[in-house]
């Protein structure tokens, strides 16, 4: 795809997104105040733990959000459209065809009694005008793309009879089916081995290049989306509280619960030492601790964390939700 075809603006642009769930125990801040960009070709990692508000987020994007929960504020441009002005039948029309997701399970995406080809033949004829016979070269087509070998006989078999790293790589090719625009994935490969998960995660990356398809890739991983994410965007108890390239967030944290992240993960360095630990647990999303949701955890708390941090970009292309970032690794 050539410069001069990409899109002036970024495909989606999310600005102060806020989503809560309204149970009898209280107010639930699932996402509160989440903002960022994700540009044509581009992979933006979403990460945190589990809790985090990463995959509302991902279900906000798409409008999938069920009583109790709503959306109280905030914007969700895709492509300088708000999708919050919407109607359902017109969010149904942008689902599957120029908005994709990927769910981590794809044994709860794929219908069990039909075969691959049904499926995909329908996705394409849902959003397409075309005849049977082009529906089912374009999936051929889609499951080629994927690493997927003998396309043609997998397309005559149900999802039983095909492994999980195939299950999946069938649910990546018919998110790519009707070349969406963009792609929201939810931990696509938690269940899977790291071998198939490298392979996914290269065709993925490999089909965004090719296609010009922005991706949100959701997950807990952060050896993940240091292998696959052009930027990453990490979440906390509902907010995001940090963002930067990939290169320069793994390799120059500021937010303490970054580098927390970073320093629980096993690494040849420190081969046969303990694992660094973030002390305590995620808060109660009803209950927040006033202030900073990570004070309590914190390794380096300040009076200010007293005080709820707001954004600030302490250098091009970082953004930090601290009070106390620790800079002692950043270059000038």
């Amino acid at each position: 795809m050539t410069t001069d075809a990409l899109p002036a603006g970024p495909t989606l642009a999310v600005e102060g997104l806020a989503t809560h769930f309204f149970t009898k125990a209280g107010v639930v801040k699932a996402v509160d105040d989440v903002s960022f960009t994700v540009s044509s070709g581009e992979v933006l990692g979403i990460v945190g733990e589990s809790g985090s508000g990463k995959s509302i987020t991902g279900f906000s994007i798409l409008g999938l959000i069920d009583q109790p929960g709503r959306i109280v504020s905030g914007a969700i441009r895709f492509k300088g459209r708000d999708l919050r002005g919407l109607s359902e039948n017109e969010m149904q029309g942008l689902r599957g065809d120029r908005i994709a997701m990927i769910f981590q399970d794809p044994m709860m995406t794929l219908n069990p009694v039909l075969r691959i080809d049904t499926q995909m033949i329908e996705t394409v004829q849902a959003h397409r005008s075309v005849g049977r016979a082009e529906a089912l070269e374009l999936s051929r087509q889609a499951l080629d793309q994927v690493g997927i070998p003998a396309p043609e006989r997998r397309l005559k078999a149900y999802p039983h009879e095909l492994s999980g790293g195939m299950r999946q790589r069938v649910a990546i090719a018919i998110a790519f089916l009707n070349k969406p625009d963009l792609i929201i994935a939810d931990e696509p490969t938690t269940a899977l081995d790291v071998t198939i998960q490298a392979q996914i995660l290269f065709e993925a990356q490999k089909l965004c290049r090719a296609t010009g398809t922005a991706l949100i890739w959701i997950t807990h991983d952060l050896a993940v989306v240091a292998a696959l994410a052009d930027r990453i965007a990490v979440m906390y108890a509902g907010r995001i509280v940090e963002t930067g390239t990939t290169d320069d967030v793994i390799d120059r944290p500021l937010h303490p619960y970054t580098r927390g992240l970073i320093g629980s993960v096993p690494s040849h360095a420190g081969r046969g030492g303990r694992l660094t630990q973030i002390p305590g647990m995620t808060p109660s999303l009803i209950d927040l601790p006033a202030g900073c949701a990570f004070r309590d955890r914190c390794t380096v708390p300040i009076e200010a964390c007293g005080v709820a941090p707001g954004v600030t970009s302490p250098r091009a292309g970082r953004h930090v939700r601290c009070h106390n970032p620790q800079f002692a690794d950043v270059a000038p």
